[in-house]
């Protein structure tokens, strides 16, 4: 071989390398996830919402009970609001925050992280309207399947189904507990309040699940044959490993290692975390007080979780000598066959968790097929996502929106039927099966972020709205990838604006972005003014793609701020909210904002193809 054709190979091999490297684009499919959130809003949609799509819709939710059930979280491509999968999904949203705050923080994704979980919790605090009652769902499947339409047309019952001490429900009851003592640690370093008010309802829940016990579908029979509960010990203990995290309080700590036999803690080796099977989460949630030494005297109890929590990551790493979780050929964890990613999703996330767990312990996972380092428990997690990102056998996206392939057919009301803004009038419950469902167009609202149930066994998959089992998104299979794909970025080197570092942790509503202080013309101390800039909006005309880019103006500094004269530069596209100058490339602020006071901000707009414009600051007064 020539020295030629050497050099060649090596610079293809590093080309190689670098794709690798970068393979997906974790933090693009965080913000998609958030997106999908947003999609499945129920209630009074905020002016900030993203998903323009979408309108108002369930305001009167609850109001034939006389309680205010607005808001919440619509389940999957329904309109229902099940209680048990909802909070289940808040449980996660908040343990992918408290696990991975630093690189949710790094993405600048706290504000769309924090509101996520708030669109739950203030529906659960509003649904607790005693301490021995909870609603724990509005609508049912039977009707709501029977129409197909959208959210803001709905014309199905909005019955609301509730908890008391007559018809418990330990599981719903005790997930929704874990849902607000998880929250409420989320939330303690940005609104302590807030968090004391959640941590109130958290224990309320418990007591109310532990002293009345009983199945939620014996009392809401109709959720029976959607999301039927195989029991509720599991949510029982894992509400107390909440409570415990969330208040140092040692006598939850005491009820997991006193229930442990009884309630299977330490007795069920599972390999499946779920909305309704939480065994593993409280295994290695237990495992981690254990490895921090803080086991105490119930030392021994902590060892039985932790080797049933390795058990399930065993299963999972098909180490387990021959107990293992079925693997398809393309080798995604295959659970179940209705919707089984998330199935894949949660083991995922709860993995990676684990491998953090055992790499601050300087411990390895101990499999009956060998010790397994902490960064092989995490790396199968990874494959795990890759897979869904599209490192399958299909090549296919099974986050919708994300990557050059993905589903277009996805079993969704809102996103299979134009939008209300689109066409305003009714779409009438048969009229969506007949115009809309049998549609054999891709949907026309693309719901970005959704994840769909995904391939068969054999990694088949078909994109058809009718194959539910297949194409239909679920809060609870979306929810573990916030955590996932956080700490997936944090560990990628990816570098673009999903993944530049904001100076400060406060929260952010903004969709991709990046937040430059600058200095300025007249003061050479520190910057009076940020810019925040952010990608608002994507589209493609013929083979050129074009952005629309917003950027904030915030005045930093404890001064009004007069006269501002901005240099945009490298500017190709039309720009609006700022007034152009006599002098080339110059804008001020528009006639009617004369002053930026302290704290305060304003923004303009503009579209161009290619890389965003260079904004700088000329002078102030």
């Amino acid at each position: 071989m020539n020295n030629f054709n050497i050099v060649a190979c090596l610079i293809l091999l590093g080309f190689q390398a670098a794709i690798v490297l970068a393979e997906f684009n974790y933090g693009e499919a965080l913000d998609k996830t958030f997106m999908f959130l947003e999609a499945q809003r129920s209630g009074k949609l905020p002016f900030d919402q993203r998903v323009k799509w979408r309108g108002d819709s369930g305001l009167k939710d609850g109001a034939l009970q006389g309680v205010d059930l607005v808001g919440g979280y619509y389940d999957a491509g329904d309109h229902v609001k099940f209680g048990l999968p909802m909070a289940f999904s808040v449980t996660m949203l908040a343990w992918g925050t408290i696990e991975y705050r630093k690189e949710i923080t790094n993405l600048n994704q706290m504000g769309h992280t924090l509101w996520a979980i708030r669109w739950g919790t203030d529906y659960f605090i509003k649904a607790h309207t005693q301490p021995n009652v909870f609603w724990g769902q509005v609508g049912d499947g039977d009707s709501d399947h029977y129409c197909w339409e959208r959210a803001e047309d709905m014309t199905t019952p909005r019955s609301a189904y509730k908890l008391d001490e007559a018809h418990p429900g330990s599981d719903l009851a005790g997930e929704t507990a874990a849902a607000l003592a998880a929250a409420a640690i989320a939330f303690k370093p940005y609104n302590s309040s807030y968090s004391e008010l959640l941590l109130v309802h958290a224990k309320q829940l418990f007591s109310f699940a532990d002293k009345f016990r009983g199945l939620y579908d014996d009392s809401i029979q109709c959720a029976k044959q959607f999301y039927t509960s195989s029991g509720y010990s599991d949510e029982l203990l894992w509400a107390a490993t909440w409570l415990f995290r969330a208040t140092g309080d040692e006598h939850y700590l005491k009820y997991v290692v006193d229930n442990a036999v009884y309630m299977g803690g330490t007795g069920w080796a599972v390999k499946e975390f779920s909305w309704d099977n939480k065994y593993a989460g409280v295994q290695i949630l237990l495992s981690k007080v254990l490895m921090e030494q803080k086991g105490g005297a119930y030392t021994s109890t902590l060892k039985q979780y932790q080797a049933k929590a390795d058990y399930f990551a065993c299963a999972c790493l098909q180490k387990n000598d021959g107990y293992n979780v079925h693997l398809t050929p393309g080798g995604l964890m295959y659970v179940h066959e209705w919707n089984n990613l998330q199935y894949a999703s949660a083991a995922s996330f709860l993995l990676a968790v684990y491998s953090d767990y055992l790499s601050a312990a300087n411990a390895k996972l101990t499999c009956p097929d060998g010790q397994i380092q902490p960064h092989e428990v995490l790396n199968f997690a990874k494959s795990q996502a890759d897979y869904i990102l599209g490192k399958n056998p299909k090549s296919m996206s099974y986050l919708v929106g994300y990557g050059p392939k993905y589903p277009t057919h996805v079993h969704h009301r809102g996103a299979s039927i134009a939008s209300i803004s689109v066409l305003p009038s009714m779409v009438s419950c048969v009229q969506g099966f007949e115009a809309w469902y049998r549609r054999p167009e891709a949907d026309p609202n693309v719901i970005y972020g959704a994840l769909v149930g995904g391939p068969d066994q054999n990694d088949g998959f078909n994109d058809d709205r009718s194959s539910y089992e297949q194409t239909e998104p679920t809060l609870s299979g979306s929810a573990p990838l916030v955590g996932l794909f956080s700490k997936l970025e944090s560990l990628s080197g990816n570098k673009g604006p999903y993944h530049k570092r904001p100076t400060t942790e406060q929260p952010s509503q903004n969709y991709h972005h990046q937040e430059t202080s600058v200095p300025s013309t007249k003061s050479p101390g520190v910057p009076p003014i940020r810019f925040l800039h952010s990608i608002t909006n994507t589209w493609n005309v013929g083979k050129m793609t074009y952005y629309r880019h917003k950027v904030v103006i915030k005045n930093t500094s404890e001064k009004p701020i007069t006269d501002l004269k901005l240099v945009i530069e490298d500017l190709s596209g039309n720009l609006w909210g700022l007034s152009p100058t006599s002098v080339k490339n110059t804008y001020e602020l528009p006639p009617w904002l004369k002053v930026l006071n302290p704290g305060s901000d304003c923004s303009f707009v503009y579209i161009q193809e290619g890389p965003q414009a260079k904004v700088s600051v000329l002078s102030y007064q």
